[in-house]
């Protein structure tokens, strides 16, 4: 079972990194624009996907100049139009990231979406952002005995497009830096 999953998830990494490379690094540009003037990055999860919010901010290599998106009472911090923010979700269909994504553009905030791409959607969230990467994880990876399918690694894939982005700022930053 560890293998197929494994298979599976690394065929998944590899279709993120080989489609979504200019997305990627569109926007970890879009990101960087805020650390080199007087912006920070903020983050929001979904649920679980929280985790890379804590990852950004008290991993071992957090991300320098990010923060939470929402305060401890859960609502949106103040952020201007000098900083970024980056929303990791599911789908693109999630109705509480696009309400957040809405509420951003309204006030003029550059926003990045991180979401597995649902097509044929009027309203999703790659619709309601600046820039959007397709998480592509639609569906669990393993098939089972049953038809049923397990094994759906949302917080894995956000932490893979977390890594690009944020080693992508990190190489954005050194070149500004030697400018």
């Amino acid at each position: 079972m560890m293998k197929i999953f494994t298979t599976q998830i690394t065929g998944h990494f590899n279709r993120i990194l080989e489609q979504e490379e200019m997305n990627i690094e569109d926007s970890a540009r879009l990101l960087a624009q805020a650390l080199v003037g007087d912006g920070k990055v903020y983050l929001y999860g979904h649920k679980e996907l929280h985790g890379v919010v804590l990852e950004a901010l008290t991993g071992s290599e957090s991300l320098v100049g990010a923060e939470s998106l929402l305060d401890s009472e859960g609502a949106i911090k103040k952020v201007t139009s000098a900083d970024r923010v980056i929303l990791f979700t599911y789908r693109s269909t999630d109705e509480e990231a696009i309400t957040i994504a809405k509420e951003l553009s309204d006030k003029g905030i550059q926003t990045v979406g991180v979401s597995a791409l649902i097509k044929n959607t009027v309203d999703g969230l790659n619709q309601n952002t600046d820039l959007h990467i397709d998480a592509k994880l639609r569906q669990p990876l393993i098939p089972g005995d049953d038809g049923e399918r397990y094994g759906y690694p949302a917080l894995m894939t956000a932490l893979y497009v977390y890594y690009a982005l944020s080693f992508t700022i990190k190489e954005i930053l050194n070149e500004y830096e030697e400018d």
